[in-house]
């Protein structure tokens, strides 16, 4: 009983902490009280976390309006980037019976290293790890583990080519994620 109103109250205050007037200092702490490891205060406002089972590292930025279901781990390494809307899904269900198929509640983790650029409106399912350096599609569902250095696009999301491994990427890389050739 006595962890469930906890869970409530924590939902509530993760929920104020999304709110359009604060600083992103004091998100930042709230988020940290609530128990998220998060070293950056660089998370926008409407960003919704359904648990404190996320952690996001130093230098990464998260834009408004994404939704971190954290019914198991999210962990987001340095230097990511995260585009609005972007979805973290880490529930789902098990394929029920015809009489009702979203059957047993299951949750796997998601993990993106460092240095990844998620586009807006992606999509990333239970159990992914993207790899470091990845860029991710607008709009892409991310379905299986992404390889590091790929440009990753569509629905699932697939491997569209090799990405440069040196300290720089081209105009030509940044271009393209954003879907201009």
């Amino acid at each position: 009983m006595r962890a469930a109103v906890i869970g409530r109250l924590r939902g509530v205050i993760l929920q104020f902490a999304g709110s359009w007037f604060l600083t992103r200092s004091v998100r930042w702490a709230i988020l940290r009280a609530c128990g998220l490891k998060v070293e950056t205060r660089a998370i926008c406002a409407r960003t919704t976390f359904t648990g404190p089972d996320v952690a996001i590292g130093r230098g990464s930025f998260v834009n408004s309006d994404c939704f971190f279901d954290a019914m198991a781990p999210i962990t987001l390494g340095e230097g990511v980037a995260v585009g609005m809307d972007v979805l973290f899904a880490t529930s789902t269900h098990e394929i029920g019976p015809a009489t009702r198929r979203a059957g047993r509640l299951t949750a796997a983790p998601i993990r993106v290293e460092d240095g990844v650029w998620i586009g807006a409106r992606a999509v990333l399912l239970p159990g992914v790890t993207v790899g470091s350096g990845c860029v991710i599609a607008a709009g892409a569902v991310v379905a299986a583990d992404c390889e590091p250095n790929g440009l990753y696009g569509g629905v699932p999301a697939r491997r569209i080519r090799d990405l440069d491994t040196g300290p720089t990427a081209s105009r030509q890389d940044s271009l393209v994620a954003y879907g201009r050739p």
